[in-house]
């Protein structure tokens, strides 16, 4: 039998496609929420890094649904915003449901990657919510004074410089980006209740960027029940099999190459570790 031959005998029958199993298609959500991703960094959620994933997810043409794993401290809104429009476009378009299931923490950026399901089930050890909004960065003006450096900033408009870290900050600076982190939030707000519904609860606590474990979150109506992936799957589509996608990585950022400065680096790396600390990670 000819090499063509053996390759042909492998493949299936145009007629033969009867013991087909369905699909669960499974996307792992797993990281901080940022358009900058690090080669330092513990894993990053974007647009541009989950697309080909996503796509392929909701690819298959036995799709009975798609699975969502969720394991994000949160991060950039914009970013949180997008992964989660382009999934509810995705799952219009091929009419499939969404699930998405918690893992260690389903917080800020990633609970609105959350809500991007038709469903989301946590573990009863899962950290869930804290909707809110929150930024954070460093001042270095000390350490300039210390050293001896001159900062030379110029600009053409009164508000370019707004927070510059080499500057002392500036009390309307910081009423601006309070006023910023109010409007965000309040679309963070909207987007809850547009996805979940009456499934909330009307607690006082919902919004305060507070975070409850999964048994807590289930009262409060942030997610449908307690489970694993597996679990739930398995009892609601005995008969699937689960096919999982997961975002590539270019080579080049696999290697480090191309990566930023080191010093760069490494406080794009203790900006990510911070992210995953305030939940104890």
């Amino acid at each position: 039998m000819s090499v063509t031959d053996k390759l042909t005998s492998r493949l299936p029958m145009l007629g033969d496609r009867g013991d087909r199993k369905d699909v669960v298609a499974v996307v792992k959500l797993h990281g901080v929420i940022t358009p900058t991703p690090s080669p330092l960094a513990r894993g990053a959620i974007n647009l541009g890094a989950v697309e080909s994933a996503l796509t392929r997810a909701f690819a298959h043409d036995r799709l009975k649904a798609v699975a969502l794993q969720i394991n994000s401290p949160g991060g950039a809104p914009t970013q949180s915003g997008l992964v989660a429009e382009r999934i509810r476009q995705l799952a219009d378009e091929k009419g499939v449901p969404v699930l998405a299931f918690a893992e260690d923490v389903a917080a800020s950026g990633g609970y609105w990657l959350a809500c991007a399901a038709d469903e989301i089930y946590a573990h009863r050890t899962s950290m869930v919510g804290s909707i809110g909004v929150i930024s954070g960065g460093f001042g270095f003006t000390g350490l300039l004074e210390r050293f001896g450096i001159e900062r030379r900033l110029h600009t053409a408009g009164a508000n370019k410089s707004r927070l510059d870290p080499f500057s002392p900050e500036k009390p309307e600076d910081v009423e601006w980006l309070k006023n910023m982190h109010s409007q965000l939030h309040e679309l963070f707000v909207e987007w809850v209740k547009e996805r979940r519904g009456d499934r909330l609860t009307d607690s006082t606590d919902l919004f305060t960027g507070d975070v409850w474990l999964g048994q807590k979150a289930v009262d409060l109506g942030l997610v449908d029940g307690l489970g694993s992936l597996r679990e739930i799957v398995r009892e609601r589509y005995p008969d699937a099999e689960i096919s999982v996608a997961e975002p590539k990585k270019p080579l080049l950022a696999r290697l480090g190459i191309g990566a930023p400065a080191a010093a760069s680096a490494l406080l794009d790396a203790v900006t990510t570790k911070a992210a995953w600390s305030r939940f104890g990670l």
